[in-house]
């Protein structure tokens, strides 16, 4: 991972989850990190890290943070932007619907403005997630989002070159955003899991990794790495 080598990385999401992780793989491959959610420090997690708070809906916070880190290297975008509408499309509240594309209007925001003050050579990773590529029960909002967000990415990487972008879709990953607890949150995760391929849940630190590599490889560009337990394939 030479390339991470004294870069610097802007990881939005960063406190929590696949983002944190992330942000962790950088730092530990020579990266200088910084991290961005609307929450800003990591409390004793900080590990170095610098904190930034914004949200990435807000334009005119980012065009801040942008410049005052201009010529960056690498941008990370993992923040969900908001709520999350599930459950069945035709019973589904459409102002629900609609607001869970703030993923994709955070992840085109934080492009659009933090593209031009990267360095030439730069890269970009953006997180999708399975369900726009395998239906499950009351992801159709979700599923969305996700191709959305998949299909933004190939065709940005024509207009961002020659930084490159690239994404992770990520299956059922053990993170935060569950609210389930103890017992109820490990049935919850088998039940969900039990016809895939790889038969359990993921961890962050396997999504982490993907995105490391799409950063470090200079020749993969508008290319979405799937770490999913084989689910889509199922």
């Amino acid at each position: 991972m030479s390339n991470l080598v004294g870069k610097k990385s802007i990881v939005f999401g960063g406190t929590s989850g696949i983002g944190l992780e992330i942000a962790k793989l950088l730092q530990a491959a020579g990266s200088d990190v910084v991290t961005v959610s609307r929450r800003g420090s990591l409390g004793e997690n900080n590990q170095g890290m610098i904190c930034e708070t914004a949200d990435v809906l807000d334009r005119d916070a980012l065009e801040t943070l942008f410049e005052k880190h201009v010529g960056f290297d690498y941008l990370v975008n993992a923040a969900t932007g908001g709520t999350r509408a599930v459950g069945p499309f035709l019973e589904m509240d459409m102002d629900g619907f609609q607001a869970s594309f703030a993923k994709l209007w955070g992840y085109t925001n934080t492009v659009r403005l933090g593209a031009p003050k990267m360095a030439k050579e730069g890269a970009i990773v953006l997180i999708s997630g399975s369900p726009a590529r395998k239906w499950r029960p009351g992801m159709l909002a979700i599923g969305t989002v996700g191709n959305a967000v998949e299909g933004f990415i190939k065709l940005a990487a024509n207009e961002v070159a020659p930084i490159r972008i690239n994404g992770v879709c990520p299956g059922l990953i053990d993170t935060p955003m569950f609210a389930h607890e103890g017992k109820a949150r490990q049935a919850y995760f088998d039940q969900s899991t039990k016809d895939n391929l790889i038969p359990r849940v993921g961890k962050p630190e396997e999504v982490a990794q993907a995105a490391i590599f799409l950063l470090d490889n200079q020749f993969v560009t508008g290319s979405i790495v799937d770490v999913d337990g084989g689910v889509i394939a199922s």
